[in-house]
């Protein structure tokens, strides 16, 4: 992968999206909800003023509306800063 997030920013793998509910009722792909946590696949430099806390191979909870969404190679990922993670798992 080519993507070098800069400063701050962390790029993230979001986890697949729940396929059946525990009652094995499958859910349609219009009805899923967005992943909320995902694997931290590179992280910025950081800045002056704030330190990279997280690393590689993290994995992370973060907003629902946090980062941009990009699409590389018919793979979805996040690039976001990282103080719109929320914690580390």
């Amino acid at each position: 992968m080519n993507i070098k997030p800069l400063a701050d920013r962390v790029l993230i793998k979001p986890a697949a999206a729940e396929e059946k509910t525990a009652s094995g009722i499958i859910i349609p792909d219009s009805a899923k909800e967005k992943p909320l946590k995902g694997e931290v696949l590179a992280v910025g430099k950081g800045t002056k003023d704030e330190e990279m806390v997280v690393k590689k191979g993290d994995v992370v909870l973060y907003g629902k509306y946090a980062g941009t969404e990009l699409e590389l190679d018919g793979e979805k990922y996040l690039i976001m800063r990282q103080s719109d993670i929320l914690a580390i798992i």
